[in-house]
Parts: C-alpha cells; structure tokens; sequence
C-alpha cells in the first residue's frame, strides 16, 4: 500500500515530534443521532519513545489508533507522521492487533506470514530474507520458521504478529491491547520482548492498553483517556529505571505509587470528572494488591 501523506499546510509549525495528534475529534453518525466518540486530543510522541495509552473501557481508545494509523478520517483534527499529514495508512507505521489469530493466514508457514507485507512492496528476495531472519530472531521464533500458525501457542502466534510488524521496518508502531488474549505467564514474556524489540531497533511505539500494571511497567509515559467523549485526563512521564525486569521493577516503591496514581485517574475519568492540572504523581498510598486494569 503507498503512504497517504502530505506535507504540512505551508506556514504551519508542527512540534519536532515523530508522531504528533493535534485537536483530534470523532464523531459517529448512528440512526439514532450523532455520538461523539473522541472529543479533543493533542499529544506528540518523539522518536524513539515508548508510551502507553489507557482510559476506562468505551474512552475511544481503538477508535484513535484507527484515526492514528489512517484507518478512519477524523470528523477533525489531523495527525501528522515525521512532520507530514496522515489520511491514509502510512508506509512508515505498522499495526499489532489484539486479535493475532484473525491477522494471521492459517494456511501459510510462519516466514510466509511475516515476509507478506515485504513482499507486497515489491522487496527483493535476497532482502526480504535478511528482514524475515531478522525479526524471527528478535522475536524468539527463528527455530519454527516453517510452522503454521495452528500449531503454535496464543503467545507465540502474537510473537509472529509483532514480527511481521517489524520485519516491515516502521518508524512508528501501534499496538492496539496485543496482550489481552494471552495468559499472565506469557504477558509478561511479551511485555520485555516488547522493550526488548522497542531498545533494539529505536522504533516509536503508542502501545494502547486497559492493563494499568502493564502501561506502568512498559512505558516511558502513560497517556490517560477521560471517558468518553474523550480528552487527556492526565499525560504522566514513568520516572523507572530504564532497565526494567519483572520481579524487581514491580517491587519498587515507585512502582506502586504510579500505579496507584494511575488507577486512582482513571477511577476519576470514569466518574466523569477532569482535573485543571496534570503531571508527575508524587508519592501516593500503595494501591490494593492484585493487578487493577482500566475497565
């Protein structure tokens, strides 16, 4: 598919951003009137970053990764990718869907599911070998190559999802709660596979999420959605060490208030309620145990 993407209007001055949302709004046209989906975002994501998008369930999560990725026309508002307006799906930006068994070709190997994008961009075979190796390996999958999809686990079929997304080589990726289909045990597996990718190639990646534990832990900011119709309740920089692992981070004190933090907005959000003011969480009363998620 060929990038759909225009310079920016002439005079216009857009932030120095990879990826930037400005006064995006949706609305859809139902039988039974207008509903406002996403009411006003702004936000720009620099190159390079990791940040995770999450809000109470029904905030319009998916339906601003679809105006994002030049999926769905915004009834306003633009997007612009590496300073050029998005209003069709961008060559420099890849998808991960959360529903991996559906984006995958049951009837092809895995190498043939990951080269499919490569080869409809006409990329030679001697390089679309190299890519395919590559991102198999980065994935942990480069010893089933010649398997079917059916024959592996959920966790390792969204292994070849997130490959065939980087074999791609995006500037941008989005993940639209990729995670949400696979057991506990193999989240947090795909979670460091995801920072491990994300520090590996310097890819910018919007990682959208209704796991608060997880946006916590993932990103280097936490993007917070009111309920719908949607603004930024709060847009929070991840103050962790840049070396993350399971066990330790999760343990930190900081870890927690964050997450309190972040949950305790999000219980805002859903009450309707938006504050005048947002920033970095200072340290808050460690949340309840267990793993609390958006909706």
């Amino acid at each position: 598919m060929q990038p759909d993407a225009s310079p920016a209007p002439s005079g216009k001055t857009l932030p120095e951003a990879m990826l930037s949302v400005r006064s995006l709004k949706k609305v859809y046209q139902t039988d039974g009137g207008d509903v406002e989906a996403v009411r006003n975002l702004t936000f720009d994501l620099r190159a390079g970053e990791l940040a995770c998008l999450v809000g109470p369930s029904g905030s319009g999560k998916t339906t601003l990764l679809k105006c994002i990725s030049g999926l769905m026309a915004p009834t306003e508002g633009e997007v612009f990718l590496d300073g050029k307006r998005v209003s069709g799906p961008p060559k420099k930006m890849a998808v991960v869907f959360q529903e991996y068994g559906r984006s995958l070709f049951p009837w092809m190997r895995v190498r043939e599911n990951v080269e499919l994008p490569l080869k409809n961009q006409g990329v030679g075979k001697a390089e679309r070998d190299r890519l395919v190796d590559e991102a198999l390996e980065a994935v942990g999958l480069s010893h089933v190559p010649r398997s079917y999809p059916w024959q592996l686990s959920g966790g390792m079929q969204q292994r070849v999802a997130i490959a065939r997304a980087i074999a791609y080589q995006p500037e941008v990726l989005l993940m639209d709660e990729p995670f949400a289909a696979v057991d506990a045990q193999t989240r947090a597996d795909l979670e460091d596979l995801i920072r491990t990718v994300w520090k590996k190639l310097g890819i910018t990646v919007l990682f959208v999420t209704h796991d608060i534990d997880e946006s916590v832990y993932l990103g280097e900011r936490v993007i917070i959605l009111s309920s719908s119709p949607t603004v930024i309740q709060e847009d929070i920089v991840i103050d962790l060490p840049e070396e993350r692992d399971q066990l330790n981070t999760r343990a930190l004190p900081r870890f927690t208030e964050l997450r309190h933090h972040v949950y305790e907005q999000i219980q805002i959000a859903k009450k309707g309620h938006r504050p005048a003011s947002a920033g970095t969480p200072a340290a808050a009363p460690a949340a309840a145990p267990g793993g609390p998620t958006a909706g």
